[in-house]
């Protein structure tokens, strides 16, 4: 395949082997410390880039509403804003003091029943694997937690913030999910939802036998396959063959990127074959997506 007819559509690619752990520490709980290195639970998803009709990549570009001047990263500043056209500004320098205390600890200081917890909590997951050298008391702590239902509450810090986290056991397998603080949340009041009312005794008794009908021994994973998704890749592999759409890389592109062809063919190959066996992978973890640049506040 030519080096034209590569890298013209950007898919999200993660390593198809074990991803790089996003971090890594111990979990203290105590008398007992175990290492273990944290992955991303979830995958990417495919991602479409933005391009010219030559087929050149596109920047995004700051402009003030004022004269639509554009702006250079020095002149871009982060802010809060108290009403409209009114803000206040917020300095990196203030954003680092306010950073917590490095540390490379998960502190497990107490369980609770997992039933307790709504999940409407739940945030994002993340796979904790531990050191070789702990993956028998890693092992005997996930089969107690699993064996009395039993989730464990910790904090830890990653990435310059503090995080609440629900360490779960499951299958053998300790997953922390990170929890949303409760301000992060809407009450049903916010969202109007009206007042709970008295229900009719027969209407109750129809509500539940068509529950019973529909209701199935467990949950089909199949229904987690991303049709759209699939029918998407699918599209683009039957143009990629024919020739259909298919603009062609810069002659001489630049340097950090020539190293970085792919074979676009096999990629897509590979992500239609792995988001059809993905429903039946119940521990597939992927590297995840790195966090957007921030603008960095001029000097004052």
């Amino acid at each position: 395949m030519k080096k034209d007819d590569t890298d013209q559509v950007q898919v999200e690619e993660e390593e198809e082997q074990r991803p790089e752990a996003i971090w890594s520490g111990i979990i203290a709980f105590g008398l007992v410390s175990l290492p273990v290195s944290l992955f991303s639970a979830h995958g990417g998803k495919v991602a479409l880039k933005m391009v010219d009709a030559n087929g050149t990549l596109l920047k995004r570009q700051f402009f003030s509403e004022e004269g639509n001047r554009p702006l250079e990263r020095d002149d871009v500043v982060r802010s809060y804003e108290i009403e409209k056209y009114h803000y206040v500004v917020v300095e990196d320098e203030e954003l680092e003091a306010l950073e917590p205390k490095r540390s490379r600890e998960i502190d497990l200081k107490r369980f609770v029943p997992l039933s307790s917890i709504n999940p409407v909590y739940f945030e994002r997951a993340y796979y904790l694997v531990p050191d070789s050298d702990t993956t028998k008391a890693y092992r005997l702590l996930a089969r107690s937690m699993e064996d009395e239902q039993k989730a464990g509450i910790a904090t830890f810090v990653m990435r310059g913030k503090d995080y609440l986290v629900a360490i779960i056991a499951e299958g053998g397998i300790l997953r922390a999910e990170t929890l949303r603080f409760h301000d992060e949340l809407r009450t049903p009041e916010q969202v109007g939802l009206p007042p709970r009312q008295h229900a009719d005794k027969k209407q109750i008794e129809l509500m539940r036998a068509a529950i019973a009908k529909a209701m199935r021994k467990r949950f089909d994973s199949e229904l987690l396959s991303d049709q759209q998704t699939r029918n998407l890749m699918q599209r683009i592999e039957k143009k990629l063959k024919s020739g259909t759409d298919v603009l062609k890389a810069p002659e001489e592109p630049p340097a950090e990127a020539a190293g970085n062809v792919i074979d676009l063919m096999q990629v897509l190959k590979e992500r239609l074959q792995g988001r059809q066996s993905h429903a039946h992978d119940d521990h597939a973890s992927t590297k995840p997506r790195p966090a957007p640049q921030r603008g960095k506040p001029r000097s004052r």
